[in-house]
């Protein structure tokens, strides 16, 4: 990417201020509510807390549905909940639980709130080490909840040559929020399993950058650097080193990106983090007809699911998606797809590509060997929109378009019933779904014979194809964001 040559330098002065003021006030708009973080293999995301009897809630189906196969119902003051192959049973006002058939005892009681139920934040630990049977770790008062061996750590230094540099190390790619203000750069990771290092305050020998500090609160987690002028942070080795240092080294390092680097990952988070989007409908050049973009999930190094030994989820998203597109202009509708052929994308990547697209619908496709129906999701978002203005919080783009989204599911749904294929709908905090500001749906199919051979099938995927086309096309004019 190059900057215009026909902008004065006061105009980038101005606009980073402007850009500061507003992840200022996303910062300040995240801590007014209470959320608690979830980092696993399967997902990261984030809950609502709901505060009642002077405690903190939330909902155990919520907490649990992007892990796995999750059913409830209600019988009087009893609530049956079902967690993969787990049962249980909970009774409303009571401080006991039956978990895997045994007794189990909660701190504070269960509470059932319009068929919701509810369990205490101090419950959590105990209830899901006995629920999942694996390691499960909690930091209570920062409401951030590990399950299994997927923490992140790090290591930082100074590097003296040929100016102070601090280069910080992490075991994963991270992608943090990005703030400032004089003497301090803030990184915000609301979506990273990063934890403290040995001690939380880290001092260093410079005078540049003397120290740094790991703060753990409201289910997000902070590495706060202080500085003697102003610094900026550059990313590189796929996001799991940030490199902080003055203007002048950062932007040295920035001029020597490939001016023929590919522009999809011209898109990539791993510059400065994605916080704000510009709400706004209008389609990228060239693309001012598409209505629909497919993102066939996974690809490249990212194989998603072994569906067996020979067969990647991300190969059978590719297939359907290639024919999902031909059923969608066959009917009439201009579609994308967000990969057409075997790339690795990150998740901002997929969303930053819809976001451009102008697209009406963004349909995310997945695979499973697992259930016996399709799962069809749209983004379960917070109640409390942190968007600003003309500009949609990247984190909960998806907030203004949940009505239009319900409206796709429901079309699609309908229509996959119809051919008598099974399907559930499901709300979950997945993403790039809610950071897509257009009306966004993902599909995950599975082979209803229990053969796998039957992901392959051209007439299996002609099959759904079909349905989710025709369920576009029948809701098409009450999708919001169509473009015109």
């Amino acid at each position: 990417m190059r900057w215009n040559r026909g902008f004065p330098a006061q105009f980038f002065t101005v606009l980073i201020a402007v850009l500061a003021i507003a992840a200022a006030l996303l910062f300040s708009a995240q801590a007014d509510e209470k959320r608690l973080a979830v980092y696993s293999n399967l997902a990261n995301y984030s809950l609502s807390v709901i505060r009642t009897n002077n405690l903190d809630y939330v909902a155990l189906l919520e907490l649990l549905e992007p892990l796995g196969s999750v059913t409830a119902s209600t019988t009087g003051d009893h609530w049956k909940f079902r967690y993969n192959d787990v049962e249980c049973v909970f009774i409303a006002d009571n401080m006991r639980a039956r978990v895997r058939g045994n007794d189990l005892s909660l701190p504070a009681p269960f509470l059932l709130a319009n068929g919701r139920g509810l369990v205490s934040i101090s419950s959590i630990a105990g209830l899901l080490s006995h629920l999942l049977g694996g390691p499960v770790a909690f930091n209570e008062s920062a409401r951030r909840l590990f399950i299994g061996n997927v923490a992140i750590h790090f290591t930082a230094q100074i590097v003296k040559t040929p100016s102070p540099k601090l280069v910080m190390n992490f075991t994963s790619p991270v992608n943090p929020m990005i703030a400032t203000e004089p003497g301090k750069l803030q990184m915000i990771f609301t979506h990273d399993a990063v934890v403290a290092p040995g001690s939380p305050t880290l001092t260093f020998d410079s005078t540049v950058m003397p120290s740094a500090a790991f703060i753990e609160n409201n289910g997000a987690a902070e590495i706060a650097v202080t500085s003697n002028g102003p610094v900026m942070a550059s990313f590189s080795n796929d996001g799991r080193t940030i490199t902080i240092a003055p203007p002048s080294t950062s932007s040295t390092q920035a001029q020597t990106l490939s001016p023929s680097a590919n522009p999809v990952q011209a898109q990539s988070p791993h510059g400065p983090a994605p916080v704000l989007i510009a709400s706004t409908n209008s389609p990228a050049p060239g693309n001012q007809h598409v209505f629909a973009i497919i993102d066939a999930a996974h690809g490249g190094d990212e194989r998603g699911a072994a569906l067996s030994d020979q067969l990647a989820e991300k190969d059978v998203t590719l297939a359907l998606a290639r024919i999902l597109r031909s059923e969608l202009i066959a009917q009439g509708v201009n579609t994308m797809l967000v990969r057409d052929g075997d790339l690795t994308l990150s998740l901002d990547q997929r969303a930053a590509i819809a976001n451009a697209s102008g697209a009406g619908i963004y349909i995310c496709l997945h695979a499973t060997t697992q259930g016996d129906r399709f799962g069809l999701f749209t983004a379960l978002m917070p109640s409390v929109d942190r968007s600003h203005g003309l500009f949609l919080d990247w984190d909960s783009a998806q907030t203004r378009y949940e009505q239009s989204s319900q409206v796709a599911e429901n079309g699609i749904a309908n229509e996959l019933r119809s051919r008598q294929l099974p399907v559930r709908t499901i709300s979950a905090p997945l993403r790039p779904l809610k950071n897509v500001a257009t009306s966004a749906v993902a599909i995950e199919i599975n082979p209803l014979t229990g053969n796998v051979s039957q992901l392959t099938s051209p007439e299996f995927q002609r099959a759904i194809a079909g349905a989710i086309a025709k369920g576009v096309v029948e809701v098409r004019d009450k999708l919001q964001g169509v473009p015109k």
